[in-house]
């Protein structure tokens, strides 16, 4: 038996450590070792996995495409969200629109003139 530090008995061949990441948890989660982790996690030709940092509030997606060879990585930053978001404008955006009322009397006025202009005589 040669000695190899990670000797695999049914293949005679030394066994390849995926360094820097874990195996996926009992949850699907695969948890890397910052971004030195998920940039050596190998992924199947034409896949993409989501990959999750224990060492920071980063995720990453790493892809390789139908060959195997791999895309570039990308990674994104994740804070978390202390209430809902309003979708109300500031109020200097709002100077910008009418209102239903304003709109209602410029089409009024409007209206009026092309009346007169069509009919001078009444």
């Amino acid at each position: 038996m040669p000695n190899y530090p990670y000797y695999n008995a049914y293949n005679a061949y030394p066994m390849q450590m995926n360094v820097g990441a874990t195996q996926p948890t009992q949850n699907g989660i695969i948890w890397v070792s910052g971004e030195a982790g998920a940039k050596g996690y190998m992924v199947g030709a034409g896949q993409s996995v989501l990959l999750m940092d224990a060492e920071g509030s980063s995720f990453y997606i790493k892809s390789s495409d139908a060959s195997g060879m791999p895309l570039p990585l990308r990674i994104f930053d994740y804070t978390e969200r202390t209430s809902t978001p309003q979708n109300i404008p500031a109020a200097a955006d709002m100077e910008k629109y009418v209102t239903r009322e304003e709109f209602a009397k410029w089409a009024k006025k409007l209206k009026e003139s092309l009346i007169t202009k069509e009919n001078p005589n009444e």
